[in-house]
């Protein structure tokens, strides 16, 4: 499985992009974004289970994100509105061929995911 992460960029706070994530190879069952910012550990911030669609967020992005994932295109979208400084980060696309059951916490360990995108960086500033 390869993933390969596109969108990313500088935009002001208050304002919104997508990005998004290539699958290539075999469909994932849980697909998922991180995202590490300067000096951080990496964060969990939101996670799809590719069958039907259900979705997990973290709390720090809960209500302004949406991730979605499009089965034809084979492409795992996150889409982030009312952005903040503080999301400024290295967004990166996860994804394992492992479907959990929801309410599963290991939707949000790095540990779960199998493959890796290489990143793209979102940049929220004035």
């Amino acid at each position: 499985v390869q993933l390969v992460e596109s969108g990313g960029g500088l935009v002001q706070p208050g304002g919104s992009l997508r990005v998004s994530c290539a699958v290539s190879g075999s469909t994932p069952g849980t697909a998922a974004w991180f995202r590490q910012a300067p000096g951080k550990e990496r964060e969990f911030v939101a996670s799809i289970r590719w069958f039907d669609g259900n979705s997990r967020y973290g709390d720090s992005v809960k209500g302004r994100f949406a991730i979605s994932r499009d089965r034809a295109k084979k492409t795992v979208n996150l889409q982030m509105n009312s952005l903040k400084p503080d999301d400024t980060a290295v967004y990166y696309c996860a994804a394992t061929p492992r479907s959990f059951n929801s309410g599963n916490s290991a939707v949000r360990e790095q540990l779960t995911y199998d493959n890796w995108g290489q990143g793209t960086q979102v940049t929220v500033s004035s």
